[in-house]
């Protein structure tokens, strides 16, 4: 890969010991038989092969929003091209993190639960009051859900990862990263076309295209691109008779680029994009049908494996079989679209304007089966729209001793959503016999009934089937920021680069809470009024004393066993915000925030540079969308960082080797925590964490024919201080061991401090050999990507039984050209041993404590791309 860059021996001793040597003869024969293939090649030729690296690539990339070679930026920045990805066959954002260091892309829930994480912090969570600690921008615009990029990564120019805190260049600032997408700009005087297909495993199919056309010449420039996938996926319902994580989706893109002067340049873009999938697959991480070390306790798959439920179970044995049985499919649904304007104007030789304006809406419709089994107990039902605009201006100068930008960048974004948890038709059944100790009392109650020939009224239906929690929310934002970045050129070795941002952010909520059902239609929003053990107890008591004497029972005594004739009471038992009433909801947040960077940067001579900075970044505070206790409050405060780093990038032309290596430490204060507990979400503002590692890039040209890339990152991203966070459930379900961060028994609540930050492996390692040569007159190229995952935490409370070893990843490619088609063939597997390993989340299911669910990552993959250019 041309813009990767990295450096090692390959396979060495020590990555040979972490493969089993049926692996390593099928790795070493599959580069030397290439080698051989080559060496017949030239000998029968009589040329020598060329190698598609003589020399190290100059890199051109758009970190600082002007165009700089990536050997003289001072950032932390992995530049990937348009062909880098086509040579990998990546089809997504989830295939990169071979790639980039220090770079997660994760998948749960649904599509729409998707996201990135860089240096250890990320935002996991299907809340949408959450903004994304990575930022994503395409075409310059800002994308508020990383899930919207629908469209793979087809007619992509290039994709910058940034790596640290952009709270300066960037339209909306972030706290960890950023990712920057460029598509391939329509162009003047050539088709510069392709057509691509894939074909795959589990029926995969992808097909795409895209070509730029010349409607006048030198003047106005078109290009259309678009693309569709369908595939199977790889976990099965056996219920349903369907696959879990499925591929369908599809979208088109049309720009023009109009260029009346050569001073003057605009550029319109249109998108849409449409997904309709099944997903995602959670398999059985850990059962609860007995508790492994509590002899006679029993849970809820227990229950559920009898007559009438005849549930389904599996168990960790059964989860890389990769089959699950669902009561309903879950379904994730997107539409996302949107335009944009670019003006680019020279102003003259020192200063140039830049405008990009823009307008983006984005709809999701998630259905998920919340119990995860073929019992009909729970659903829930997320459907979302989003619609922004955006608008950034910029006025870049640059001189002899000083280039920079100053600009103002304003964006608005409306948010409507209806969130509902239904009980199903087996939820009733499953709740009487999961509480069997509410049943003495409603039984006193029925008895008290009929003593009284009903005028003591029954108690009702604990929990009945049909009942819908829904709440809806509309959330509204307005963000305005100021900013300047400038590179003082102190002198021939020394650069100084100072920049500063003030962002004003203000947003606003408003929530409707109901519960529609059988019986429990207005349920008191009053907490005096729901329903009390202790004093239904008593109240009973004080009725059965008042009918001994023949007297009649006192209105307080009807008042506590009155909630308990309701239909619905038994909801108020379990423990769960999402059923709980409460009052509607109007809350305003404004928050204004100064952050900025400070580098110097020491360029010694043409192959070096070595650097130090500082940056401050942060994520907006915001509003929690999800139905909550009225005890907590709705707003939580921005998430900031600070962040220092030292870095080199030096080239050693004579021998072909490029070394990208930085070193880095940041705190990260109030860090933005959503935790799954089993009955929801815990949002809050966690405290302090604090990161601190290295990462390595390296490029190796081998020989002509040979050349060796490599990705190392070590980072350590530890709670610092983190006093009220989830505790464990399902180990201390299991063990009776309570967790050691809970001060006192009574307390609902865990310190974390000191654990480490969920979701993210300390270490990683990815090398990527690829081998040049020449079969008769037709060039091609054999590659292998080895890739090392850390072990990981499943959550930010660091369960025992969420925890997840360490894996490794191979993948293969062997390509052939045929010049005279202007064509690829690349025959390419993926996964190719079948490793089994999670994809980093696990949590807690819903009303069945002790059960954990996981996703697995994916198992092999193969196929065939054929890519035509024109």
């Amino acid at each position: 890969m041309k813009s990767l860059t990295y450096a090692f021996p390959c396979l060495s001793a020590n990555v040979r010991a972490t493969v089993n040597p049926t692996t390593y003869c099928l790795l070493t024969t599959l580069i030397f038989s290439a080698s051989s293939v080559s060496a017949q090649a030239s000998t029968d030729d009589g040329a020598q092969i060329q190698a598609a690296n003589k020399k190290l690539e100059r890199i051109l990339v758009q970190a600082q929003k002007t165009s700089q070679n990536l050997q003289d930026v001072p950032v932390a920045v992995t530049a990937l091209s348009g062909q880098d990805m086509a040579d990998t066959v990546s089809r997504d954002m989830f295939d990169l993190q071979n790639y980039v260091p220090a770079f997660g892309a994760f998948q749960n829930q649904s599509v729409t639960n998707s996201g990135f994480s860089i240096r250890g912090i990320g935002t996991a969570s299907q809340n949408f009051g959450f903004e994304s600690s990575v930022g994503l921008y395409v075409d310059g615009v800002y994308r508020s859900r990383q899930n919207a990029l629908i469209s793979d990564l087809v007619d992509i120019e290039s994709i910058e990862v940034l790596r640290g805190p952009q709270g300066t260049l960037f339209g909306k600032n972030t706290a960890a990263g950023a990712m920057t997408v460029s598509t391939v700009a329509p162009s003047h005087g050539e088709r510069n076309g392709f057509a691509e297909a894939i074909i795959g495993n589990d029926n995969l199919v992808r097909l795409s295209a895209g070509s730029s056309f010349s409607l006048i010449d030198d003047i106005l420039a078109m290009r259309v691109s678009g693309f569709s996938s369908q595939g199977d996926g790889f976990i099965t319902d056996e219920a349903r008779g369907q696959t879990l994580n499925n591929r369908n989706r599809s979208a088109v893109k049309a720009q023009l680029f109009y260029t009346p002067t050569e001073n003057v340049s605009v550029r319109l873009i249109a998108d849409y994009g449409e997904l309709d999938e099944r997903c995602c697959g959670a398999l059985t991480f850990q059962n609860n049908i007995q508790a492994n070390d509590i002899a006679g306790k029993f849970g809820t798959d227990a229950l559920l494996l009898q007559p009438p439920f005849n549930a389904t179970i599996y168990g960790r044995d059964d989860f890389y079989n990769y089959k699950t049985s669902l009561s309903q499919t879950p379904l994730s649904k997107m539409k996302d679209k949107g335009l944009s304007v670019q003006v680019d104007v020279a102003l003259n030789k020192a200063w140039d304007f830049v405008s990009i304006s823009a307008y983006r809406a984005f709809d999701s419709l998630d259905t998920v089966d919340t119990d995860f089994s073929d019992a009909d107990l729970l659903t829930a039902t997320n459907d979302a729209r989003q619609q922004s605009f955006s608008q950034e201006v910029r006025l870049h100068y640059s001189s002899d001793d000083i280039r920079g930008l100053i600009g103002a960048y304003f964006y608005s974004q409306n948010l409507d959503l209806t969130f509902d948890t239904t009980t199903q038709n087996d939820f009733s059944v499953f709740f009487n016999a999961a509480a069997p100790d509410l049943l003495p009392l409603a039984n006193a109650i029925n008895e008290l009934s009929a003593i009284t020939s009903g005028f003591i009224a029954p108690a009702a239906v604990p929990a009945p089937s049909g009942t819908a929690f829904v709440h809806s929310a509309n959330q509204e934002q307005d963000s305005i920021a100021v900013f300047s970045q400038f590179d003082w050129l102190l002198n021939r070795n020394f650069t100084l680069t100072t920049g500063l941002r003030y962002t004003r952010e203000e947003k606003s909520i408003d929530g409707a809470y109901d519960e529609r059902g059988p019986g429990i239609d207005g349920l008191s929003q009053n907490p005096a009024q729901w329903p009390n053990i202790e004093r239904a107890v008593q109240g009973l008591q004080d009725i059965s004393a008042a009918l001994t004497t023949g007297q009649a029972p006192s209105a307080e005594s009807l008042n506590a066993i009155a909630p308990f004739q309701q239909a619905g009471w038994g909801y108020f038992f379990l423990g769960s915000a999402a059923v709980m009433p409460r009052p509607d909801l109007n809350e305003q947040l404004d928050d204004s925030q100064l952050t900025g960077t400070v580098k110097l940067a020491y360029h010694p001579n043409d192959n070096t540079l070595t650097y130090a900075s500082l940056a401050t970044g942060y994520k907006a505070g915001g509003t929690n969308t999800d139905r909550i206790l009225p005890s907590l409050s709705p707003l939580f405060d921005a998430e900031k960082s600070r962040s220092a780093e030292i870095g080199i990038k030096h080239d050693f032309e004579e021998y072909g080797v490029r070394v990208n290596a930085a070193a880095h430490y940041t705190q990260i204060s109030d860090f933005q925590a959503a935790t799954f507990t089993g009955t929801g979400f815990n949002l809050q503002n966690a405290g302090d964490i604090i990161v601190k590692g290295v990462e390595l890039e390296a490029t190796w040209l081998v020989t002509e024919n040979t050349e060796l890339h490599a990705v190392a990152s070590r980072t350590l991203a530890n709670f610092d201080e983190f006093e009220r966070g989830t505790c464990w459930v399902a180990y201390t379900w299991h063990t009776g061991i309570d967790d050691p961060g809970r001060a006192n028994p009574s307390d609902p609540f865990c310190a974390r401090d000191g654990d480490r930050v969920g979701f993210e492996p300390q270490n990683s390692l990815s090398l990527m050999l690829n081998h040049y040569f020449e079969v008769g007159n037709y060039p091609a190229s054999a590659s292998i990507d080895y890739q090392y995952t850390g072990d990981v935490f499943l959550d930010d409370a660091n369960d025992p039984y969420k925890y997840s070893d360490d894996f490794s990843l191979f993948n293969i490619r062997l390509s052939f050209t045929i010049p005279q088609w202007d064509s690829e063939v690349i025959a390419w597997s993926r996964n190719v041993f079948d490793e089994e390993y999670v994809a980093r989340s696990g949590f807690d299911v819903p009303v069945q404590t002790g059960k954990v669910m996981a996703y697995p990552g994916a198992p092999r993959s193969f196929g065939v791309t054929f890519r035509k250019s024109f």
